[in-house]
This record gives structure tokens, C-alpha cells and sequence, in this order.
């Protein structure tokens, strides 16, 4: 599984650099984003509706410290 680290960044960033990802990524194949901005849970979510490439597989919150992560797995179609 490939590993995406957008921690800091706000929308649409951790969406476009995920794309390019997926983009690059072979059918099957599995990326994990990590990302520290809550906004991203309902953004992901919706641009896995209309992309063509891409589907959400799971979506967790995590703690590391004070800072809650957001952990988007998509699967490349």
C-alpha cells in the first residue's frame, strides 16, 4: 500500500495530490492519505462518487497526540 502524507495542507490540496497518485497507480492497488484537516473526511467522500478512477475504501479518524489524523484508503478501479 502506498502511503500519501498531506498533514498541514487544506483543501483541495490533499484531493489534487491524491489524484496525481492514483492517477500514476495500477488497478488494484491501494493508497493510504493521511491528512490533519477535518474538512477532507466529507471532501474525500465526495470526489469518490464522481472519479472514474478511483474508489474509497475506508475512512478512519487516529490520534497522534493532540492531533487527530484522518486516514482515507482509496482503491485504484
Amino acid at each position: 500500500m502506498k502511503k500519501l502524507d498531506v498533514r498541514g495542507a487544506k483543501c483541495p490540496i490533499p484531493i489534487v495530490k491524491a489524484k496525481k497518485e492514483v492517477d500514476q497507480m495500477q488497478p488494484g492497488e491501494l493508497l493510504e492519505v493521511i491528512s490533519t484537516d477535518p474538512g477532507s473526511l466529507p471532501d474525500f467522500k465526495g470526489w469518490a462518487q464522481t472519479s472514474k478512477t478511483a474508489v474509497l475504501k475506508e475512512q478512519r479518524t487516529e490520534k497522534e497526540g493532540a492531533t487527530d489524523l484522518y486516514i482515507h484508503v482509496l482503491e485504484r478501479k
